[in-house]
């Protein structure tokens, strides 16, 4: 039995036990040997990207799917400066994604040499400062503790659901250390059993025998793959929950416990925003209290009322309790609620109105949001995943009742702007097999579209909307529409797939609510290939929500 291990070997082993089967990033001169150590086992496998910023947002994308962490592999200073932006979106969305940056040799930094990628003034430090700020731990890996550095920065970014960073040099890459704590896996961190119990007794008290719930599910959710105890806390007498836009459809629409999307005063519902507002007691499960997903904050509700179970801790009426995680805070919940005695009767339950067909007024007129979403929404399978990116595509994508099953992967929180395209390469590696369809602006889509030459590559079948109007739509619905800066270059669209790499991939250009119609069903009876359909859209056409959003921010 082997005694030692590589240092890039254990790292690979330690993410493989994690649950990783993929590496995205870049080859450089500085991380080569590092790469060649991560690869050898065999128990990863390398997905190249055009760009660093594209491998961190297929990192984001993968980690989203499967619930878990992922990892990067870049090179120091001018790849992982590109991959910044990635990071940051990673943090502030609650994304484990593991950063490892591949160092010039220790010798080298300690002499303060004047490499190439570096800023030429002897300083190593810069790069890990940076990271510093967007992630929940950097460290440079050093010949002694290696094995302990790395263990602690992945067991932080598992129980943070943060990025983590890792700079390995070149030379301690190759270094051998103890492969002996292989043998034992990295225990994610537990909740305080004594915090845990002083919680129990404190949510009972608060809740008391109340006959109505109302909780109020947030992104945070589909980190901890808590997705099924929430519906089990759904199905309790009662119980009313509503999403935030980042979380539509955690709980199937068509579920009667279900209220729809809230989001402050640009709810598309007046019962649901009363529910949530008014509710008493008011379960905050996993929300994030931003400026998109609060309505500019006009939420209605007070959180330092509520009872508010967050990835770490939880609150009740402003009482915090540390140490008690999501995963444990939510089981006690559901505990609760099913001990209440007398047992509640059931609430009368959300009607979900059946979805009449779709009938565009003038079929052959222009393809506008108000016909495009309708027919997407009927078109769309049981079980999809739906990729929409920030702006016209995120907010038409809320407007839509989703079939069951469904999951809708969006950046509501950075917003990013081309974030989704290599994040669907990250998300249809991370589920494979499963269908996945992705929205995009033009102007989003000319940031990151490298990436749709790997998903191609890669054989994975998605369909692909990109939606044509003509530059910035949502700016535009801000401030100076007619400005010079709100216009992209006009693109030969249906062309980009034979360009990078797949010429026989089916393309189509949509002008009209008949064309979408016609296509999708083209699209549907062949769904052993990747479809690529440009929308072309008027250019100030835009989804009503996204109109109310904008007017906010003016």
């Amino acid at each position: 039995m082997t005694t030692t291990i590589s240092v890039g070997g254990y790292l690979a082993r330690r993410l493989e036990q994690l649950g990783i089967g993929h590496l995205f990033g870049l080859p450089g001169d500085f991380n080569l040997a590092l790469l060649d150590e991560l690869l050898a086992a065999g128990g990863l496998r390398w997905v190249g990207s055009a760009n660093e910023l594209n491998a961190g947002y297929t990192a984001d994308g993968y980690a989203r799917l499967r619930r878990g962490p992922s990892a990067m592999v870049t090179t120091f200073g001018v790849g992982e400066l590109s991959a910044v932006n990635a990071l940051a979106g990673s943090y502030a969305e609650d994304v484990p994604v593991v950063h490892v940056v591949g160092l010039p040799p220790t010798r080298a930094m300690s002499d303060g040499a004047l490499l190439h990628h570096s800023l030429a003034d002897g300083d190593f430090g810069h790069f890990v400062r940076i990271a510093a700020e967007v992630t929940a731990s950097a460290v440079v890996v050093r010949s002694q503790g290696a094995a302990t550095a790395i263990d602690q920065a992945l067991l932080t970014a598992v129980g943070t659901s943060k990025p983590v960073y890792l700079g390995v040099p070149a030379d301690v890459a190759v270094q051998q250390v103890s492969a002996a704590p292989l043998s034992r896996p990295l225990r994610v961190l537990r909740s305080d059993a004594g915090a845990v119990e002083e919680f129990r007794t404190a949510i009972g008290e608060f809740l008391g025998d109340s006959p109505e719930v109302t909780v109020l599910a947030g992104p945070r959710l589909h980190r901890r793959r808590l997705e099924e105890l929430v519906r089990g806390i759904a199905a309790q007498n009662g119980v009313r929950v509503a999403t935030q836009s980042a979380s539509k459809a955690l709980l199937d629409e068509s579920h009667p416990a279900n209220l729809g999307v809230y989001a402050g005063k640009f709810t598309r519902s007046a019962d649901t925003r009363r529910f949530v507002d008014t509710a008493h007691p008011l379960v905050l499960a996993g929300v994030v209290m931003t400026d998109f997903l609060t309505g500019s904050f006009s939420h209605g509700f007070d959180p330092d009322a509520a009872i508010d179970l967050q990835l770490d801790h939880a609150r009740i009426a402003g009482t915090a309790f540390y140490g008690v995680y999501l995963e444990e805070s939510l089981r006690i919940l559901e505990e609760v609620l099913d001990a209440r005695s007398p047992r509640p009767e059931p609430l009368p339950r959300q009607q979900v109105p059946a979805l009449e067909r779709h009938v565009p007024a003038e079929p052959d007129g222009p393809l506008t949001h108000a016909d495009l979403w309708p027919l997407l929404q009927q078109w769309l399978n049981p079980g999809t995943l739906l990729v929409a990116e920030a702006g016209t595509s995120f907010y038409g994508a809320l407007e839509l009742t989703t079939p069951d099953s469904c999951d809708l992967l969006g950046q509501p929180v950075w917003s990013s702007i081309g974030y989704t395209l290599p994040a669907t390469l990250g998300a249809m590696l991370a589920q494979p097999g499963r269908e996945t369809v992705l929205v995009i602006g033009d102007g989003s889509a000319q940031l990151t579209i490298q990436e749709l030459g790997r998903i191609l590559a890669e054989g994975l079948t998605p369909t692909i909307l990109l939606v044509n109007n003509s530059g910035y739509t949502v700016e535009r619905a801000i401030r100076s529409p007619e400005a010079a800066y709100q216009e992209v270059v006009a693109w030969d669209w249906t062309k980009l797939p034979a360009a990078l790499g797949s010429p026989g991939t089916p393309t189509h250009r949509v002008a009209t609510p008949a064309d979408l119609v016609e296509t999708l069903e083209k699209v549907r009876a062949d769904p052993d290939h990747a479809a690529f359909v440009e929308l072309v859209l008027p250019r100030d056409d835009a989804p009503d929500s996204l109109v109310q959003l904008a007017r906010s921010i003016r």
